[in-house]
């Protein structure tokens, strides 16, 4: 005879497989779908001033002001799979020191049932936007891109690029005044 012990973990171990073969079931059929959408950026003020870096050195480097415009529905990204999106704001870069740089500028993150419609206007940077030298002024292709990680309730954790860039360049001019 088996002890009441061994017939409830056969009991668990078989709903704790089944409940894993659901799962995967569940997270399959999400699989194929497009999280991309579109996103219109603009940018409204940019200025570039030199500052020193107190926090790496006592050298000046360039640090860039800006604000932002962000229209964008995030709302058909929501199905039953996604707990929540982790948005994120970059600016891509070439300078003679790097090849590529990458600064997140903001961040934002929308929980399920949150409105997903998003309408920006005029809004300010929530991260600096460090050089780590003077690559900034007088800079002619910086890229802004919309990114989003989706947290899942299963499965994998897509890092999603929104279809539409915005390129602007920066003053030829150091600012002085207080921003």
């Amino acid at each position: 005879m088996y002890s009441v012990i061994t017939r409830v973990n056969a009991i668990l171990t078989y709903t704790l497989s089944v409940l894993a073969c659901l799962t995967f079931l569940c997270f399959l059929s999400t699989l194929t779908v497009d999280y991309r959408t579109t996103a219109q950026m603009n940018t409204v003020k940019v200025v570039v001033k030199n500052v020193p870096d107190y926090g790496a050195s006592r050298e000046r480097n360039d640090l860039g002001y800006l604000t932002f415009d962000l229209k964008t529905d995030l709302s058909n990204l929501f199905n039953w799979n996604v707990k929540q999106l982790f948005l994120y704001l970059t600016a891509e870069y070439i300078t003679p020191n790097n090849e590529l740089n990458q600064v997140v500028l903001w961040d934002k993150i929308i929980l399920r049932g949150e409105n997903a419609l998003l309408d920006f206007k005029n809004m300010n940077t929530k991260y600096y936007f460090w050089d780590d030298g003077n690559g900034l002024k007088g800079h002619n292709n910086v890229t802004l891109t919309l990114s989003w990680n989706i947290i899942p309730n299963a499965g994998l954790l897509p890092n999603i690029q929104a279809v539409g860039l915005h390129s602007f360049k920066f003053p030829t001019e150091y600012t002085q005044t207080r921003v």
